[in-house]
């Protein structure tokens, strides 16, 4: 199971390497979307996928009677989730600011004015 979710990883990183490296804004954020998803699945796996029992301790006892679940990645994957959706209300403010400004949702990279085209002189 783990080496299942480890290839799902590496394809949601993939994927969100290359929505990021256009240059769609809107592409951009889901980018980010999927790679904050990966690092979110990859701290959630590193805590065991145990399907036993949830991480309570009984009454009485100083350890659990059985195999469970970590709960410290669990607790750490809420606070990313947390997180990151704040970091993606920001982003998606900041391309919503930039379509106002500009009314494209592409970023151009470059010099403020175009080069100067070569005219061409008709000879006749």
């Amino acid at each position: 199971m783990e080496l299942l979710i480890s290839i799902m990883v590496g394809v949601m990183i993939a994927t969100g390497t290359y929505l990021m490296l256009a240059r769609n804004v809107l592409r951009f954020i889901f980018g980010l979307v999927l790679i904050s998803n990966a690092a979110n699945l990859i701290i959630f796996v590193s805590g065991r996928l145990v399907a036993q029992s949830p991480p309570l301790i009984p009454e009485g006892a100083d350890v659990p009677p059985e195999l469970v679940a970590n709960a410290l990645p669990q607790a750490l994957v809420l606070t990313a989730i947390v997180i990151s959706f704040g970091m993606t209300a920001v982003v998606v403010m900041l391309a919503l600011g930039s379509f106002l400004s500009s009314r494209e949702d592409t970023v151009n990279i470059g010099p403020e004015t175009p080069p100067e085209q070569p005219t061409q002189e008709n000879e006749a």
